[in-house]
């Protein structure tokens, strides 16, 4: 399976007070970025497979096949569901920022992006952002290295300035070592002068 799935699973009681058994319904969700993936679900009695967009199946019991696949509309899923719906957590958004050659100072394109980044950070109320700095392969490995740092170090110091909590972050250098174009050594490459930063 290529693609996460929201697996949505809903137990809805009998109206009737003294009623003591469920069915399950199962409801296959698309990605954030709208893919679906594929879900079977069987038990004794048989399976059914759910392959496309809101598409749910009831299960009676253990001993009863489940139901034929129907599809629901976004209001019934958010109507039945709207617990489970609230409770996912929002995906993590990438910001990419370049540097100039040899240096810690960002384009002045990438410092445009400072005050989207912060407010995000701000908005989510993150406790989880990962700053991973990173070179083109001009100059030494172990000099990349240290200014992959630099850098990294950098944008958490602009970060932790204007309000993120310097204990949900997390501080990484990988150099030359995961460049974003390849190249042979001794390229200036300014898509590998970057630093990447995940919120969660």
């Amino acid at each position: 399976m290529n693609h996460k799935l929201f697996i949505l699973i809903c137990c809805v009681f009998f109206l009737t007070i003294n009623a003591c058994g469920t069915k399950s319904t199962v409801v296959l969700i698309p990605d954030p970025d709208g893919h679906v993936g594929k879900l079977e679900v069987s038990n004794q009695a048989g399976t059914q497979t759910l392959d496309q967009a809101n598409q749910a199946v009831d299960i009676k019991d253990e001993t009863t096949a489940p139901a034929t696949p129907a599809i629901l509309s976004q209001s019934k899923i958010r109507a039945v569901f709207s617990d489970a719906l609230d409770a996912r957590p929002m995906p993590p958004e990438k910001f990419i920022l370049y540097f100039l050659p040899g240096s810690n100072l960002l384009t002045k394109e990438s410092e445009a992006l400072l005050p989207q980044i912060i407010q995000t950070i701000l908005a989510r109320r993150s406790d989880d952002i990962v700053i991973s700095g990173h070179t083109d392969t001009v100059g030494s490995k172990e000099y990349n290295y240290g200014l992959s740092l630099e850098r990294a170090k950098t944008m958490f110091d602009i970060l932790v300035a204007n309000g993120a909590v310097p204990d949900h972050i997390k501080v990484t250098s990988h150099g030359e070592g995961n460049l974003l174009v390849k190249t042979p050594d001794d390229v200036d490459e300014p898509q590998n002068r970057r630093v990447e930063v995940v919120i969660r």
